[in-house]
């Protein structure tokens, strides 16, 4: 999807000057000397520099400067973005600002702003790369899952008991305990909270006990608790909705509002689907109906959800069209008398579980814990999009069928695991 965006903002460009696709780093140098309107993919380098950079574009002003351009999905100019079209500034030398190209259909200026975040990016590599040895780094769940290097460098984390592997221990904190002699994850389960003193980010009796009892679950794989697990009666209906951010407008659709209804068994799962962004508010008011028809049925009605996701996506939409002052909106979002239940959040307040992460699969997937197993090992939010998307552009109807079952049943399966989790949590 990023390279069709690259391929529109392309055809755009297009529209304006001649574009001419460049080779090596000594072609763009002939192109922008005989003043081509417009280099498409050049190569800048800086040898003495030993700085090399690709721009998607290379675009000509009137007095013959040169300015960088990138094509970015993106909706807006992060750091990381405006580090990179700012090292294209510092490889041009010409003072332009540079231009991002939006998914917004927004073009943004970056300029000598930029400038300090990227003179501190070139002096960290340039550090990283004289070291003999790796760096000191910290293990981070969510960043480290997805690195190639897992499999090499979680086992030297486990092995030295890093103290990061603990959920809720990070670097800002981390380096705090080490002032004081906790090194190891050992260390912190065996500190008494009382004498560990208050460091950044970990203040507090509360937060320092869920620290120490964090890393005993970690070492010995038990379960705390911290106090009694209080939750709403009524008739439950657990709720989970599945969304796709990469649509044309840059506004996440939700494509898929599941639900599962008393009797809480496979034949129970009830859902709202639509096929395309263009049936978003389709989407939406069938969800509405939906709520609206249990209501009717259950005026005791819960809605139960894994996590803050659901509300804000509930939120987001009353705001996309308009319908704050929706009767049924009203009702959704009241933080008193409403039917949204965030299941999560007893489970964070009340217990210390010997997890890395308290999203909903490492908990249920646990086997000392709720030990639920999703019909595709695989599945999750990401991939759900990525079956989404696959889905739009298919065109064989039965492939296309095959993928939407795939997503349904994997939706499914994340309902079925609130619900037992709830079942769990009620046995404790």
């Amino acid at each position: 999807m990023g390279n069709a965006y690259e391929q529109s903002v392309y055809t755009r460009l297009a529209e304006t000057a001649e574009i001419v696709t460049a080779r090596p780093p000594e072609h763009t140098q002939m192109l922008m000397a005989e003043g081509a309107p417009i280099i498409y993919q050049g190569q800048l380098r800086d040898a003495a520099e030993q700085f090399v950079g690709y721009p998607d574009f290379l675009i000509r002003q009137p007095d013959g400067r040169y300015q960088a351009a990138d094509a970015k999905l993106a909706r807006r100019v992060d750091k990381e973005i405006a580090i990179q079209l700012g090292f294209y500034r510092r490889l041009l030398k010409n003072g332009m600002p540079a231009l991002a190209y939006l998914g917004t259909g927004d073009i943004v200026e970056v300029g000598d702003e930029a400038n300090p975040d990227v003179n501190t990016y070139v002096t960290e590599i340039r550090s990283v790369l004289a070291e003999t040895e790796p760096p000191l780094v910290r293990y981070s769940e969510s960043k480290c899952k997805i690195c190639p290097f897992y499999n090499v460098c979680k086992p030297i984390f486990v092995e030295q008991e890093e103290l990061t592997l603990v959920y809720g221990i990070e670097r800002r904190n981390a380096e705090g305990l080490e002032k004081y002699g906790i090194t190891t994850i050992s260390a912190l389960a065996q500190a008494d909270p009382a004498a560990v003193p208050d460091i950044p980010y970990l203040k507090g009796h509360e937060k320092k006990q869920r620290a120490v009892l964090q890393a005993s679950a970690w070492k010995t794989g038990e379960m705390f608790r911290l106090k009694d697990i209080v939750m709403p009666g009524g008739t439950w209906v657990h709720f989970d909705i599945e969304a796709n951010p990469l649509t044309p407008h840059c506004e996440d659709h939700v494509y898929l509002w599941g639900l599962l209804k008393p009797g809480y068994s496979k034949d129970d799962f009830d859902y709202i689907w639509t096929d395309h962004h263009d049936a978003d508010r389709q989407g939406w008011d069938g969800f509405l109906a939906k709520v609206e028809e249990y209501r009717r049925e259950w005026p005791d009605l819960k809605l139960v959800h894994y996590s803050s996701y659901e509300r804000t996506k509930i939120t987001e939409y009353a705001a996309r069209y308009g319908m704050e002052a929706h009767s049924t909106v009203t009702w959704l979002l009241d933080d008193e008398n409403g039917p949204l239940f965030d299941l999560q959040k007893p489970v964070k307040d009340c217990l210390v579980l010997p997890v890395a992460g308290y999203g909903l699969k490492p908990i249920c997937k646990h086997e000392k814990l709720v030990d639920f197993q999703w019909e595709d090992d695989e599945s999750g939010s990401q991939w759900s999009v990525v079956q989404y998307v696959n889905f739009l552009n298919e065109l064989d109807t039965a492939k296309k069928g095959a993928m939407k079952q795939a997503i349904l049943t994997y939706n499914r399966d994340d309902i079925i695991a609130t619900r037992r989790l709830e079942e769990w949590i009620k046995s404790l």
